[in-house]
């Protein structure tokens, strides 16, 4: 399937963004209820965009339920995994940013 938003830099790093986005929130979410009795947790798992670049992503539960004291195990992987999904946030914003600057040169270079 075909991205909407197109296969440009910007759109493969939209798309990025998105993705580290979704990291983030379900991280969260799992921080957030980790001493809830009966808790699953949350994974985002990616899927490459074949032929147009960038990638998707869907969020599934875990198998494993939290006992009646919650689940403080993964909280160093959830806050690992949110600093990861920041840098990768920022990368993409770059990758963004430098499709922006590089076309605004091309266009002042045509005017």
């Amino acid at each position: 399937m075909t991205s909407p938003i197109g296969t440009s830099a910007a759109a493969i790093g939209l798309s990025g963004m998105r993705v580290a986005q979704l990291r983030l929130d379900v991280g969260a979410h799992n921080t957030a209820n980790a001493q809830t009795p009966g808790f699953q947790r949350q994974r985002v798992v990616q899927i490459a965009q074949a032929g147009s670049g960038g990638v998707e992503a869907r969020v599934e539960r875990e198998a494993e339920v939290a006992g009646e004291n919650g689940d403080m195990n993964h909280l160093a992987e959830d806050l690992v995994g949110g600093k990861m999904a920041l840098y990768s946030f920022a990368a993409n914003l770059q990758v963004v940013k430098t499709e922006q600057d590089m076309l605004g040169t091309l266009f002042d270079e045509r005017a």
